[in-house]
């Protein structure tokens, strides 16, 4: 028997809204359609609250050396040339008018003492480049934009899950949701689709992402038809508290390494100075004196080696633990207290108080959760799953997909970061590419006639969601084997792989599709969390084979990707992307993309800038 639902039409739908998804629905508004915004959680509880350290933008107003050529260099290169050179491009030139625009709008900026916005040093970046809102940059970032957004007239729907994205033809038409309060069906009809949902971190056992991270549009695109790109990179963030186990994967934020904290080992020895990639020895500062003196801003002064990249820091992190050099609790060291008794350029000392005020949250994070004074002693950290450089293959100018109305921006979109992403690049890739998304999402949608989805397709897709309900001889439910999943992706596809495991995690993945498709759901659909792990499992192994037959066919290791058996860097695998996509078959279907070359103007760029 059919289910009821209820019809709802709009001409842009936006899932998610984090940075990405406000930027766009703002973005789509102002262009006069009618936008709604479907959060899977509450207004104000989106990850972007969590990214602390600051947004990157070329503005130069600590260092007048800096702008977008660098910015676009850095990028790219941090990125080991596999970026869409068109995204990173725009980045580059169009962050800083996204930060002045988020400070037009109400965002508090921490100032120079001139009154500029403030900007801090930060891995990969050659300048000090991010505009930053002490270590709480994200939370001023999402209430600026709320603020901000309220007044578009927007229509908001928190706490809704897409089951699936709805399609008249080969064209989007919307998409089928449920409210997870009360579990009543919701049919969104609309012109264009803008995904905007974060990342894939709960694929993995130590993560610092929250529970909504579960590659939901990752997962719905590719179910639609679009194609996925670079899911083989995977940030394993260099910092995460360690200790108590409680809180392990909780993210420390790279702003402690900006604002002068130190890596050591159990012996005290600053292991950084082990290792310094050969691309980078030139900008790197040859002892630990040199090194605090530009964190205190000094143009002559190179970066220490605690602000390298973040797969190089988190593999010399993983190599001490090993080696057994590491802390009591299987992390390393991370010391910021050192510092004090030393002055800022602007003269002030650095003291007890100064730190708190620089990194309140990171204060009162340790101090409340893991009983540690960051400003007199050290914190214990270590790598945990923080970003996925892979997601929807999107156009560089309008953030379309190969799906004909369905966009994507944000972490769930790919292309900007290529291997590697940047620390500070995320927010303001939200902003540049949410604002796209949103501005050719309305075109599209002014230019376009209403779809009108089958009855049938949403008939069928409630009644699929419905299904665990009904198997009632099912023994097993659907956290144990999402839990087995996180333990196998974190052991067999994690910081550093090799093709035997990853051929396991494979077999394993294959027997945990089938347990998912026997697992069984209690109860009714009123607040039932255990039918929310169902719904979450599927595209949890969904993304995570996709990671894992992206990085078992790069057999080399580059960026984010380490591979022992390949370590690497192959001529071959620099000449093209990685593409995943569902086949005529329902199998998925590994590609080979070649790159785009990179116009003359954007390699003189580059070259001038090495």
């Amino acid at each position: 028997m059919p289910i009821d639902f209820k019809t709802h039409e709009h001409d842009v739908l936006i899932v998610g809204a984090g940075g990405a998804g406000l930027r766009a629905a703002i973005e789509s508004s102002a262009a006069g359609a009618k936008t709604a915004v479907l959060s899977k959680s509450l207004l104000g509880k989106a990850h972007t609250v969590m990214a602390e350290g600051g947004m990157a933008a070329a503005m130069g107003n600590v260092d007048d050396r800096d702008n977008w050529r660098v910015h676009f260099a850095d990028t790219m290169r941090g990125g080991q040339y596999l970026n869409n050179w068109r995204m990173a491009e725009l980045h580059a030139k169009e962050a800083p008018e996204r930060a002045r625009e988020l400070e037009a709008w109400g965002a508090v900026f921490d100032r120079t003492r001139d009154g500029r916005i403030l900007q801090r040093n930060f891995g990969g970046h050659r300048y000090p480049r991010l505009a930053h809102v002490g270590d709480r940059t994200g939370l001023e970032m999402i209430r600026t934009l709320q603020d901000h957004g309220i007044h578009q007239g927007i229509d908001f729907f928190m706490e809704y899950t897409i089951i699936t994205l709805l399609k008249d033809g080969d064209r989007i038409a919307g998409a089928l949701a449920y409210d997870r309060e009360w579990g009543h069906f919701h049919a969104f009809i609309a012109k264009a689709v803008v995904l905007a949902t974060g990342g894939i971190g709960r694929a993995f056992k130590i993560t610092s992402n929250s529970w909504e991270y579960t590659g939901d549009g990752h997962a719905l695109a590719y179910e639609a038809g679009a194609d996925l790109l670079d899911m083989e990179f995977v940030q394993f963030h260099p910092t995460g508290m360690v200790w108590p186990p409680s809180v392990r994967g909780i993210l420390v934020t790279e702003g402690v390494r900006g604002e002068g904290g130190r890596l050591v080992n159990n012996a005290g020895r600053r292991f950084m100075f082990d290792d310094i990639p050969e691309l980078y020895k030139n900008q790197v500062a040859r002892d630990a004196d040199e090194g605090w003196r530009y964190v205190l801003g000094d143009k002559e002064a190179n970066r220490p080696p605690e602000l390298l990249t973040r797969d190089h820091v988190a593999r010399c992190i993983n190599r001490e633990v090993k080696a057994g050099r590491g802390s009591p609790h299987g992390g390393v060291f991370l010391d910021i207290g050192w510092i004090k008794g030393n002055k800022t350029l602007e003269g002030r000392t650095i003291d007890a108080a100064y730190i708190q005020k620089k990194l309140p949250s990171m204060y009162h994070q340790f101090k409340q959760l893991a009983g540690v004074d960051i400003t007199a002693e050290p914190m214990e950290v270590g790598p945990t799953t923080h970003y996925v450089m892979g997601g929807v293959k999107v156009d560089g100018d309008t953030q379309m997909s190969r799906v004909p109305g369905l966009f994507a921006a944000g972490e769930c979109a790919a292309g900007l970061h290529g291997a590697n992403r940047l620390g500070g690049n995320s927010l303001s890739d939200l902003l540049v590419f949410g604002k796209r998304a949103g501005e050719y999402a309305a075109k599209y949608a002014n230019e376009t006639k209403s779809p009108a989805p089958s009855r049938d397709q949403i008939d069928s897709a409630i009644n699929a969601a419905l299904e665990p309900f009904g198997r009632t001889s099912a023994t097993e439910g659907p956290y144990q084997v999402q839990y087995d999943l996180q333990d196998r992706m974190q052991a067999l596809v994690g910081i550093v792989r090799v093709e035997s495991e990853m051929a396991q995690a494979l077999d394993e993945i294959s027997r945990l599709k089938e347990r998912a498709r026997r697992c069984r759901v209690e109860g009714h659909r009123q607040y039932n969390a255990g039918w929310h792990a169902a719904i979450d499992l599927g595209r949890l192994l969904t993304v995570s084979e996709a990671v894992t037959r992206a990085a078992l066919e790069r057999r080399e290791s580059r960026g984010a990707q380490f591979r022992d058996d390949y370590p690497d860097k192959s001529a071959e695998f620099s000449k093209f992307n990685i593409v995943l996509r569902k086949g005529p078959d329902g199998a998925m279907q590994v590609i080979r993309e070649p790159l785009r070359d990179l116009p003359p103007e954007l390699k003189a760029v580059v070259e001038e800038n090495k």
